[in-house]
């Protein structure tokens, strides 16, 4: 249950940082009620998740999903640039997030 609710919170941090990025510096309402309740689910799922979960395979699985989807978003949305080396170099991250799933 613990990795279910990591992975779901690593999705809501990728929520909370688009979310971010479209508030316009908390401008925009709706994207920043998006942040704001994103931001609070992933925190209090992150939380959850470390009660049994050590902290460095947490924080480290939880921070790559985020990253890893807001950047593959990005690419996806034509707000930053795709190239072969940037996909090669998220699906690392992804490598090195299943890999430290599985020697848990």
């Amino acid at each position: 249950m613990y990795w279910l609710v990591l992975i779901l919170s690593g999705v809501l941090e990728a929520v909370w940082a688009t979310a971010l990025s479209r508030s316009e510096g908390f401008t925009r309402v709706a994207p920043t009620i998006v942040f704001a309740v994103s931001l609070a689910a992933s925190m209090a799922g992150l939380a959850y998740a470390m009660l049994g979960l050590p902290i460095g395979t947490a924080y480290a699985v939880w921070v790559g999903i985020g990253a890893v989807l807001t950047t593959g978003y990005a690419m996806w949305a034509g707000q930053e640039p795709v190239s072969a080396l940037r996909v090669l170099l998220l699906a690392g991250i992804v490598g090195c997030v299943l890999g430290l799933e599985l020697t848990h």
